[in-house]
């Protein structure tokens, strides 16, 4: 089965698409989720992230058709 991923706002614009999917793999975190759709080396740390619309760390494991989503930081004034 397969992951879900969203991302949001000014993060779709960086990575180039509003959503993917990847296979599921025994231990697979969030953050390699992150490393895997974006190709980067790490999840920066102010992107905020939640797996089913909870949030979440990134370290933590997801399971088989588990929803993920990545979203910029947000300042307030």
């Amino acid at each position: 089965m397969a992951i879900k991923i969203r991302f949001f706002a000014s993060l779709a614009e960086t990575v180039g698409r509003r959503e993917a999917q990847l296979a599921h793999t025994s231990g697979l975190t969030v953050a390699s989720v992150w490393c895997a759709t974006t190709g980067q080396p790490d999840l920066p740390s102010a992107v905020m992230c939640a797996v089913n619309h909870k949030y979440c760390e990134p370290l933590d494991v997801l399971d088989d058709e588990d929803e993920v989503a990545f979203f910029p930081p947000v300042t307030g004034g």
